[in-house]
């Protein structure tokens, strides 16, 4: 079996500095992938009106968000392998086309059905991008400058999905949800030609031959498991088409199909997903906080909406502008963040972060049916700012630890886990929130308001013993070998 590729640190020059030619593309990228990753929680706001537009239950509804990311837990391992092989300004255009066409066809859509598929396919192309910047990130930018960068990195994956709901409320306040996608859509059009035009490419391209029966293992794995949670809050609700238990089966088994498929596969350089990456104990310990904290963001950005509007009482405009303010905070604590890794390393900066995304979680607990809604937002910036000081240095942990052979690997390794653990959460939270909702009413046709409360309450806490376990993961947490410090 070949060994593990080299781990010895490829950029340890602090004389080299990022070039104009590699920082023109991963601009491009930024921007692009902010564009596409603020579609995956446009959703959450506009859940309770597409509920009574198209005649959906929430347990059907989520799917819109939970399609979303699961479809990309399934696309992007394949980036691992295209990444190698397909040019960067060709996959590039490839994405962006694929979120073009996705977001025409969500605009026309006539129904639920058309609706689903069209943010399926937004989903591919989103799929691609991430792990796509990631990998340009971490194979082009020396590490001495690479926490500045996963800072920019971690906004537009914490600040875009947060920003998402804000832009929902104000459109869905003065025009139909169609306005969702049209308005996104020429952006995307000109994000596309200006890649197209101006895109550079950077790496080296090599063979790479994809497995067919990984993608179909990764398909019945991820999307048996995220069903199959889905489909235990549609039985509480009296929707289950089947047995929860059923995907649930399936879902364990193709997993653990689909992990000996990779260590066979790996041994020949084929695997879909290396596998060989969690060999390196902090990336293993990385990709584990980062399911964790997906699960809490994609979780909370979906509760928020249907908690602020179904209980409180208010309406989509206030409940997208609930989540403004945490999502500006993300963003301008970004680039700082990202300077503090580079001067101290890691560690200093992810476990407070963790801290403070599980206090306030557990903070959230405490919502009522009669909580004033200042508690909410100041709960939320809270939370924003533990995310906002977690997501930077589990990427300068969980990548920066990687030989740059495996980098490609490790972008989509961690990519996968966000996207699984983001749409798991959205059905877990959902799922628990109908359970306590049901339980508390007694019926499912007697839920109120102060009932869904109790659900919501409930979700909350799920929230925060699984944020917990996080502190104690993080405490194994070291920075990469080689790193630089700032002097």
């Amino acid at each position: 079996m070949p060994s593990l590729p080299d781990s010895s640190p490829r950029d340890n020059d602090r004389e080299r500095t990022l070039g104009a030619r590699e920082s023109l593309a991963i601009w491009l990228l930024l921007v692009s992938a902010f564009v596409v990753i603020l579609n995956e929680t446009v959703m959450g706001v506009a859940l309770p009106k597409l509920m009574h537009e198209l005649d959906i239950t929430a347990a059907a509804g989520q799917w819109l968000t939970a399609a979303f990311l699961l479809t990309m837990s399934v696309v992007i391992p394949i980036t691992g392998m295209l990444i190698q092989r397909v040019r960067t300004r060709t996959l590039f255009i490839v994405a962006m086309s694929l979120f073009s066409a996705g977001t025409l066809l969500a605009a026309v859509a006539p129904g639920f059905e058309i609706l689903l598929v069209g943010r399926v396919v937004q989903a591919c192309g989103t799929a691609i991008m991430m792990p796509l910047l990631m990998t340009t990130v971490t194979t082009t930018v020396p590490k001495h400058q690479r926490g500045m960068i996963m800072g920019r990195v971690s906004v537009v994956i914490s600040v875009a999905p947060a920003l998402g709901p804000t832009l929902s409320g104000v459109v869905l306040q003065f025009l139909n949800w169609r306005w969702l996608f049209l308005i996104v859509l020429p952006i995307a059009i000109i994000a596309l030609v200006l890649g197209a035009l101006r895109m550079p490419n950077v790496g080296e391209v090599r063979k790479a031959r994809l497995d067919p029966l990984s993608v179909l293992l990764t398909l019945l794995g991820f999307g048996g498991l995220v069903y199959g949670l889905s489909a235990i809050g549609e039985q509480a609700s009296g929707q289950a088409s089947v047995p929860p238990w059923i995907p649930i089966v399936i879902g364990v088994a193709g997993l653990a199909a689909f992990v000996w498929r990779q260590v066979s596969l790996q041994r020949e350089d084929r695997a879909l997903l290396d596998l060989r990456t969690f060999r390196t104990r902090q990336f293993a310990f990385g990709a584990l906080l980062f399911g964790i904290f997906a699960m809490a963001l994609f979780g909370s950005l979906i509760l928020l909406p249907i908690y602020v509007q179904d209980v409180l009482g208010y309406d989509t405009l206030v409940s997208g502008l609930v989540l403004l303010p945490g999502g500006l905070a993300m963003a301008l604590l970004g680039q700082y963040v990202g300077r503090r890794v580079d001067r101290r390393g890691a560690r200093p900066v992810l476990i407070p972060g963790i801290i403070i995304t599980t206090v306030s979680l557990w903070a959230m607990t405490l919502f009522t049916d009669t909580t004033p809604l200042w508690q909410v937002i100041a709960t939320h910036v809270v939370m924003s700012i533990g995310l906002a000081n977690t997501f930077t240095p589990l990427f300068e942990v969980s990548l920066g630890s990687l030989p740059s052979s495996l980098a490609s690997h490790g972008s989509a390794t961690v990519a996968t886990v966000q996207q699984v653990a983001g749409a798991a959460g959205t059905a877990l939270f959902v799922t628990v929130m109908t359970l306590g909702a049901v339980s508390a009413a007694g019926s499912p046709e007697a839920v109120d308001s102060h009932a869904l409360a109790e659900g919501t309450r409930l979700a909350f806490l799920t929230g925060g013993v699984i944020s917990t376990l996080a502190v104690i993961v993080a405490l194994f947490i070291r920075d990469p070998e080689g790193r630089t410090e700032a002097v």
